[in-house]
C-alpha cells in the first residue's frame, strides 16, 4: 500500500480562517432563506440524492489502496493537511478534461475525471486540496442541493418554466453563491500544497489544459492585465459571461488568490497562528451588512418567481410516483455523459 509523505498537519483548522467573505456572507444568507431547508428536504425525501449515488458506484471506479494507490495516498494527505475526519470516498470517471467535484449532503464523495491525471502529483493534489476545501468549509450540502435542483429543472420540469420558477430562483441564488465558494477552495488548496504557483498552475491548466510549455508567471500576469481593464464597454460585456457561468474565470480566481497571499493571511496560517474550530468569534458589522445586503437580494428574487413550490414538488412527486428512476442521461445531467451531475473544481 503507498503510505501518505509527512506533511505539515493543521488540526481544528477553522474555515473561517480563509474563507472567502463573500462566500460567507452569501452562505449564512442562504441558510436564512426558510425554502431552502423545504428544497433540501423534498429533494431528499425524493431519492434524487440515492440516485447520484448509485451512479458513483455503477459507472465510475472507487479508489484506495489497492486501486490506483497513489492517488489515493494523495487524496488521504489532503484530509489529513486540512483535519478533515472521516476521509471522503473517491472515485475516478473517464472523461478527457481534467477536473473534480463533491457531492453528498451527509457523506460526501469525491468524483475526478481521468484527465486530471496527467497534471501530474502536485497540481492533481492542488485540485484534491480544493476539493477537500470545499468539505471543511460545509459547502457540500449547498452545493449537491445546487446540482439536484438543476437536475430537476432540466429534467422533470423541462419546458414547464411557469411551474419551476420559484426552483428557478433558488438556483441562480445558489449559483451566484457557488462562485464565491470556489474562492475559498482555491486557498485550501494553497494550505494544503504550501506552495500559491502550484495552485495558479492548476488553475491555468483548467484553462489551457496539460500541454507542455505554459508559463504560470505569463498566466498571472495575464490575470492582472484582465484584472485592470479599464475600457468600460469591455468589462460591462464579460460581465454577462461571468454571471452566466458556474465558476469564476481562472484568471479571476489566480488574482483572487494572489491578493490573498500577498495580505498575509496565508504565511499566517501556515506558520500555525489561525482560528481553531469552536473559536470563531461572532460576526462583524461588515459581515452583518453583506449578509443582509445577499438576504433580502435572494429573497427579492424568490418572492418574484412566485409561491409555486409546493405545485413543483407535487408535480414532481406523481412524476416519480408514475415512472422508473431517471436515468443517468435524461435531462442532459448524470456521470456516465457528462460531468454536470456534480459540482466540478
Amino acid at each position: 500500500m503507498t503510505t501518505i509523505e509527512p506533511a505539515v498537519r493543521f488540526p481544528d483548522l477553522s474555515p473561517q480562517a480563509f474563507a472567502h467573505p463573500a462566500d460567507r456572507a452569501a452562505m449564512a444568507a442562504l441558510h436564512s432563506i426558510p425554502m431552502l431547508d423545504t428544497v433540501v428536504k423534498k429533494l431528499t425525501e425524493f431519492g434524487y440524492e440515492k440516485q447520484f449515488r448509485q451512479l458513483f458506484l455503477g459507472q465510475s471506479v472507487r479508489l484506495g489502496g489497492d486501486q490506483m494507490p497513489a492517488v489515493w495516498a494523495l487524496h488521504r494527505q489532503c484530509a489529513y493537511v486540512l483535519d478533515v475526519e472521516p476521509c471522503p470516498d473517491l472515485y475516478i470517471t473517464q472523461m478527457p478534461i481534467g477536473n473534480a467535484s463533491t457531492f453528498g449532503t451527509s457523506a460526501p464523495v469525491v468524483l475526478v475525471s481521468s484527465g486530471l491525471i496527467a497534471y501530474g502529483d502536485d497540481e492533481t493534489r492542488a485540485v484534491l486540496a480544493h476539493e477537500m476545501g470545499h468539505v471543511l468549509a460545509d459547502h457540500v450540502g449547498l452545493l449537491t442541493t445546487m446540482q439536484l435542483v438543476r437536475y430537476v429543472l432540466r429534467g422533470v420540469l423541462a419546458g414547464q418554466p411557469l411551474v419551476g420558477l420559484p426552483l428557478r430562483g433558488i438556483y441562480h441564488a445558489l449559483k451566484e453563491w457557488s462562485r464565491m465558494a470556489e474562492l475559498t477552495a482555491d486557498r485550501a488548496s494553497t494550505i494544503v500544497t504550501g506552495d500559491p504557483l502550484v495552485t495558479c498552475r492548476a488553475l491555468m491548466r483548467m484553462a489551457g489544459g496539460p500541454v507542455a510549455g505554459l508559463n504560470v508567471d505569463a498566466f498571472i500576469r495575464q490575470a492582472t492585465e484582465y484584472h485592470e481593464e479599464r475600457d468600460p464597454i469591455a468589462r460591462l460585456k464579460r460581465f454577462g459571461s461571468e454571471i452566466a457561468a458556474d465558476h469564476p474565470f481562472p484568471v479571476r480566481r489566480v488574482r483572487e488568490l494572489i491578493g490573498w497571499v500577498s495580505s498575509g493571511e496565508f504565511d499566517r496560517i501556515r506558520s500555525g497562528d489561525y482560528l481553531r474550530r469552536g473559536q470563531e468569534p461572532p460576526a462583524s458589522e461588515e459581515f452583518d451588512a453583506a449578509l443582509a445586503h445577499y438576504r433580502q437580494r435572494w429573497s427579492n428574487v424568490i418572492e418574484r418567481a412566485g409561491s409555486g413550490v409546493q405545485e413543483v414538488f407535487t408535480r414532481v412527486s406523481s412524476w416519480l410516483g408514475g415512472s422508473s428512476e431517471p436515468r443517468a442521461s435524461e435531462g442532459g445531467e448524470g456521470f456516465g455523459s457528462d460531468f454536470d451531475g456534480a459540482e466540478p473544481v
